[in-house]
Parts: structure tokens; sequence; C-alpha cells
């Protein structure tokens, strides 16, 4: 069964009076999820670190690994920060594999991501 990707995007504190872009994804990310995962990244602030939440996502295929990874190396062109949470361990070790960790640090959750990605924008 597919379920439709829903994306919410949040605004959080970065703790240092700065702000954080939080994409959060729910759902399978698959081919139809192009408009869901590329069309959020096209909305944010490109001048903000952002997050991605993986938490409520349920399955992710070939394809939508690729859209993340097209998602990313947009983000990498641009000098942006990201940050990935919320993986299960299977979808860590796949990111991992496919290179998706030279681009995004992939936490455990939400704070630990947020605090690593403040402090390596402030560096």
């Amino acid at each position: 069964m597919t379920t439709e990707t829903r994306t919410n995007i949040d605004q959080i504190s970065d703790g240092n009076n700065g702000r954080i872009t939080v994409l959060r994804f729910a759902g399978d990310i698959s081919s139809t999820s192009r408009s869901a995962v590329l069309g959020s990244y096209a909305g944010v602030d490109k001048s903000l670190p952002v997050l991605l939440d993986f938490s409520k996502v349920d399955y992710i295929n070939s394809s939508g690994i690729a859209l993340v990874i097209q998602m990313l190396m947009e983000a990498n062109k641009l000098g942006q920060k990201v940050a990935a949470f919320g993986l299960s361990p299977h979808f860590q070790k796949v990111f991992t594999m496919v290179g998706i960790a030279k681009y995004a640090g992939i936490y455990p959750d939400e704070a630990a991501a947020a605090s690593s990605i403040s402090s390596s924008a402030s560096a």
C-alpha cells in the first residue's frame, strides 16, 4: 500500500537567536513525491540551515532516495547546511551507503540534529 507524501515546513530557534527550517515528511517517499520533496525545498529560505525530519516516513524507495539526493545536491551547491533525523536504523544504513551522509549529517532526533547544525552554522 502506497501512502501519499505529506510535508510541513516549520521554523525552530537554533538557541542563538537564529532560525532553522525543518522540512517534516510523512508517508512514503517515491517517484510520485517529486512535488512534495523538491517543491517543499523550493519554498524554504536558502540562507537558513535545514533539518529533514523523516520520523513519520513509512518507506523510501530508490526513486525517493534519488529525490532526497537531488535536494541535498542543490543545498550543497548553495552552501546550505542540512541535517537529517528520524530515520529508522535500516534507512540510516541506506543513506550512508548511497552517500547521503556526505551531504547531510544523520542524527537520531531533532535536538541532536539542531544542535549539530547550529554549531556548524556558527563555526
